[in-house]
Parts: C-alpha cells; sequence; structure tokens
C-alpha cells in the first residue's frame, strides 16, 4: 500500500525477468521479459540522450509534461505488449517503441531518470509526491452528492 516509483532499473526489476547477465527473474508484476535494444537496428546501444514520451493513456504522474524531452540512459528495454497494456502509462521509439513509464493505483516506474530530465523530469517527480486530483477526477467529484445535504 505504500507509493513507490521505481527509476529505470527500478522500472525493470518489476517485469517478469530479464536477459541481462545470461538472465535473471524479476519480481513479477508486470508481464513481459527486459531485452537488450537490437543492434541490427543500428543505433547506438546504449541509449543514451534525451526522447519524447508518447503517452499512451492520461496520468496525473504526466501531467505537467507535454511534449518535453525526458533523459535516457539503458541498453535494455520492455517492450509494450498487450500483456502488460494496463500498466502502460507512456513509451518512446528507438528503432522500435518501448516502455518509458508505467503505472497502476500508487505504484510508478520510468525507465528514464526523470532527477536528470530537467523541468519536464522536476514535474513528474512533484506530481508523484505531492498528488493532485486529475481533471477527469474533479468533475466526477463534482457530480457526487454532498456528504452535508439532507435527503
Amino acid at each position: 500500500g505504500r507509493p513507490f516509483f521505481g527509476i529505470c532499473l527500478g522500472l525493470q526489476l518489476l517485469f517478469d525477468g530479464s536477459e541481462e547477465n545470461g538472465g535473471c527473474e524479476g519480481l513479477g508484476i508486470i508481464p513481459g521479459r527486459i531485452t537488450c535494444f537490437e543492434p541490427e537496428l543500428g543505433l547506438p546501444v546504449p541509449h543514451i540522450g534525451w526522447n519524447t514520451l508518447q503517452q499512451q493513456r492520461p496520468s496525473p504522474l504526466l501531467q505537467g509534461v507535454g511534449d518535453e524531452r525526458v533523459y535516457f540512459v539503458h541498453s535494455y528495454r520492455a517492450v509494450p505488449s498487450p500483456a502488460n497494456q494496463d500498466w502502460l502509462l507512456a513509451t518512446c521509439d528507438y528503432g522500435k517503441p518501448f516502455v518509458a513509464v508505467v503505472g497502476q493505483a500508487n505504484a510508478y516506474a520510468s525507465q528514464f531518470h526523470p532527477e536528470k530530465s530537467g523541468s519536464a523530469g522536476l514535474a513528474i517527480l512533484k506530481s508523484f509526491l505531492d498528488p493532485q486530483p486529475s481533471v477527469a477526477e474533479l468533475a466526477v467529484a463534482s457530480m457526487e452528492p454532498s456528504k452535508h445535504s439532507q435527503s
């Protein structure tokens, strides 16, 4: 029940396992395995640099990010799939799409480093540390009967 925010390896450990170092098991919270970027794509590995998040579904965690870029440094990544779709908040593309942000309830993780991502990263960390209700949550709350109204 405690809030959790995993960064980089903290995201990867949530998955079933990884092929890194000959293979190792993960926590198995999110379906899927962590695999190395494919060298045949012709891109440098590790992936080091800035990339734009492609939000897959709305999340209060990502409200303040917009089209700002975030900073990555990694050789391994999770791939979006129907099995992990319920966790997927954002992807990025590096030759092919990869998982950038996951979240459910009070558990979140990012493949990128928010602490190195300037104002976008600070906005994400602030949203996690001081969650504000989303516009949709505020709209639903305004439709609920007041506790102080009389029947």
